[in-house]
C-alpha cells in the first residue's frame, strides 16, 4: 500500500480545522524532531501561527535544542523556554528518599516524558482554550515507542495513521527545512538512535506496516513482540463492567 501524502494533505488541514473549532489554540512540544516539526507546520496551516504555541523542555542542556529554535523561526509562532530539569530533578531526589530501588531505564526514560506533558497541559491552561496536540506516528506506536501519559498523550492526534516514512514524505511536502524533516530520530536520552534501540530500521517497520515487503522473520517476530507488550498503550484503560 501506497499513501499519495499530496491527496491526503487537504484532508488532514480540515480534520484539524474540525477538531481544534474556530478559536482554540493549539499547544505543542517542540522537541526540533520530524514529528514535532510536522505536527507543528500542520497546526499552522490548518490554524494560522497565531493559534499555535510551541514549548521547548530541555532537561537542563539539550544539545539539538537549536533544531527547536529553528522550526518556531521557521513558521514564526509564538514560543517559550521551559527548563523541567530542576522538577525531574526534585522529584527523583523524592523518590529516592522514599522508594529503596535503584533507579532503571523505565524511570529515567518515561519521567521527563511525563513531565513535559504535565508542562504543556499547565500552560494550556494558562493559555486557556486551548489543545494539547500528540505528535506520535504510527510506526512509533505500533512497537510501543512512546510513554504513556507522557508523549503519548494529547487531545488529538494527526500522525498516528501515518508511518515513520510518510511523516517525512508529509514534512518535504509542507516545506520544512531540510535538517527537520530528515533528522535522524532519537530519544535524547540514551545516545542510541531509535533504529539501533529497535534492531531494525524504520523502513523495514514501515514496510510490513504498509504490506509493501516482508522483513527478515525474526524483524517480523520482534515487530509483533513488542507490539503485543505495548498494546495497553493505544488501548482504554480497561474499566470494571458493572452493569453490563
Amino acid at each position: 500500500m501506497v499513501v499519495d501524502m499530496k491527496a491526503e494533505l487537504p484532508k488532514i488541514l480540515e480534520w484539524i480545522r474540525q477538531t481544534v473549532g474556530e478559536k482554540a489554540k493549539v499547544v505543542i512540544g517542540v522537541s526540533g524532531g520530524k514529528d514535532s516539526s510536522v505536527v507543528a507546520a500542520l497546526c499552522v496551516a490548518a490554524l494560522g501561527k497565531e493559534r499555535v504555541f510551541g514549548v521547548l523542555m530541555p532537561q537542563n542542556e539539550q544539545s539539538d535544542i537549536d533544531k527547536s529554535y529553528l522550526l518556531c523561526k521557521h513558521l514564526g509562532i509564538d514560543y517559550t523556554v521551559i527548563n523541567i530539569g530542576p522538577a525531574v530533578d526534585a522529584l527523583t531526589e523524592e523518590v529516592k528518599k522514599k522508594v529503596d530501588l535503584p533507579l532503571n531505564l523505565g524511570y529515567t526514560s518515561n519521567t521527563p516524558a511525563r513531565i513535559r506533558m504535565t508542562t504543556l497541559y499547565g500552560v494550556g491552561a494558562l493559555l486557556g482554550n486551548s489543545r494539547v496536540v500528540n505528535t506520535c506516528n504510527l510506526s512509533e506506536d505500533y512497537v510501543g515507542y512512546s510513554t504513556k501519559f507522557g508523549d503519548a498523550a494529547g487531545d488529538f492526534s494527526p500522525l498516528s495513521k501515518f508511518t515513520a516514512s510518510e511523516v517525512v514524505e508529509l514534512g518535504d511536502i509542507l516545506g520544512l527545512p531540510y535538517e527537520l524533516s530528515h533528522k535522524v530520530p532519537t530519544d535524547g536520552m540514551c545516545g542510541q538512535t531509535d533504529e539501533e534501540r529497535f534492531g531494525f530500521s524504520y523502513k523495514q517497520l514501515d514496510d510490513y506496516l504498509r504490506g509493501r515487503a516482508m522483513p527478515p522473520q525474526e524483524v517480523v517476530d520482534k515487530i509483533e513482540r513488542m507490539h503485543r507488550a505495548s498494546l495497553h498503550k493505544l488501548l482504554p484503560m480497561p474499566m470494571y463492567p458493572f452493569g453490563e
